[in-house]
């Protein structure tokens, strides 16, 4: 599925978050945007996911405007998800948290379910299967029956990554999914996103891990203050003086530590160290 931002625009008490940003995501491309800290990163996610509306511009699925589309209706249009920070449903197990991600595929309706017929029955066994799948593929199968809320911080990282694969997503979008990660499972995650790359999925990659993203990346958006200042492969971004003065710092090395984020008017605000001459 191609998605493609044009001239977006979100503002929050007359200061902009993200102004006139427009890219493109190819079919079986994976794309990620960069920037350093207050850039506009999270923003920009939130217009693409559904989380927020745009001021102005407009953001497309496979040809088809979807700017006004709450998450939901994107959802069953093929946009998988997988948050920073980790969302689980406490009181329910791996698989019945995987299971959940699949409910905008479903072809039972309400009252199917509630009366448990047949076809919501044969869906539930379908799903089931494919959740399995999901925990396999992420290295979660043992954990499949035991409580989302026992899984270490990793692990439900990784749970939500199974999540949003079984609703089978034709667009995945993935915001920091390395953050917090020790590097075996940093290196597991780039492993498996490298597969899902391979396989034609198109993926949309928010990370502040610079070298993970230069190692996966077909293409990389750099942000800076709400504005594209660069894009192109990872070689030429890596060279970009805008992008080495403002992101990379001047050894090209910048080392950026996620220390936390807060929640404030529904988006995300990131906080961050960094060295080299990184800014806010």
């Amino acid at each position: 599925m191609r998605l493609a931002v044009k001239g977006v625009s979100r503002a929050f008490g007359g200061v902009y978050a993200v102004r006139d940003v427009s890219l493109s995501v190819e079919p079986g491309e994976l794309r990620a945007v960069i920037g350093p800290n207050g850039a506009g990163k999270s923003t920009l996610f939130a217009l693409i996911g559904g989380q927020l509306a745009p001021n102005a511009g407009t953001v497309s699925l496979g040809g088809v405007p979807v700017q006004r589309l709450p998450a939901h209706r994107r959802a069953r249009l093929g946009v998988g998800v997988v948050f920073q920070a980790a969302r689980i449903f406490a009181g329910m197990t791996a698989c019945e948290n995987v299971m959940v991600g699949a409910h905008a595929t479903t072809r039972a309706g309400f009252l199917a379910g509630a009366l448990r017929l047949p076809a919501h029955r044969r869906d539930e066994r379908l799903i089931r299967s494919r959740a399995l799948a999901c925990l396999e593929r992420t290295g979660l199968a043992a954990w499949a029956d035991r409580p989302a809320e026992e899984l270490p911080l990793g692990q439900q990282r990784a749970l939500q990554l199974a999540r949003a694969l079984c609703a089978e997503p034709k667009l995945l979008l993935l915001d920091e999914p390395a953050s917090g990660l020790r590097a075996g499972e940093r290196e597991r995650l780039a492993t498996l996103i490298g597969d899902l790359r391979a396989e034609g999925l198109t993926m949309l990659l928010v990370e502040h891990d610079v070298a993970f993203v230069m190692r996966l990346a077909d293409r990389v958006t750099v942000l800076d203050l709400g504005r594209v200042i660069a894009e192109g492969t990872p070689a030429e971004v890596r060279a970009d003086p805008a992008v080495i003065a403002a992101y990379l710092g001047t050894t090209e090395r910048a080392d950026v530590t996620r220390t936390g984020t807060t929640e404030k008017d529904g988006t995300t605000e990131e906080t961050a160290q960094t060295t080299g001459t990184a800014h806010e």
